[in-house]
């Protein structure tokens, strides 16, 4: 399937969770649509939202982090964090050698299988009104930089930054979940 045939599922998805007011949503099909338009695994796609007391990011796929904790807002380092403060999307193709919390890395994707380091990532803040709620991030892992494939391209940003805008209405529902 195409990008953009992938893309009208995402719309599709994103607009029947926003009716589903009252009751939580699972972001499971929309990690699985935006992993398959970058060509990356599921585990590798993170969307992270706003905590409602302002102070944190709370991972809301892939389900192995939902549970593992949250980022503070406070932090210096953290990529996700710098994408909600300045609001804009960034590519980092050399994520190995920049200063981060590897914790979330090092939590295995399932239970016979463990995390390989993020080599590559592409973050996008999600906007509702002029503010940040939260953060899609698309990586690609590997032992080594080689092994995680291409880098990202600015279009693949901009494919990720209209992903951001289409799953904004459902990012507070997901929250509740």
């Amino acid at each position: 399937m195409i990008a953009t045939e992938q893309l009208a599922d995402l719309r599709k998805w994103a607009s029947e969770a926003a009716r589903k007011t009252g009751e939580g949503v699972r972001l499971n099909r929309a990690v699985e649509i935006i992993s398959g338009i970058f060509g990356v695994t599921p585990h590798e796609v993170a969307i992270l939202g706003v905590t409602a007391d302002a102070r944190f990011l709370k991972f809301l796929a892939p389900q192995t982090l939902r549970a593992v904790g949250q980022i503070p807002l406070s932090s210096g380092s953290a990529l996700a964090v710098r994408t909600v403060r300045e609001m804009r999307p960034e590519i980092v193709n050399h994520f190995y050698a920049v200063p981060h919390a590897s914790v979330f890395e090092g939590v295995p994707v399932s239970e016979t299988e463990r995390g390989e380091p993020i080599q590559k990532i592409m973050s996008s803040p999600v906007m509702i009104g002029g503010k940040a709620i939260g953060v899609v991030q698309v990586s690609r892992k590997g032992k080594s930089t080689a092994d995680a494939g291409a880098d990202f391209t600015p279009q693949q940003l901009q494919m990720l930054k209209t992903i951001s805008d289409v799953l904004a209405p459902s990012l507070p529902l997901a929250m509740q979940e």
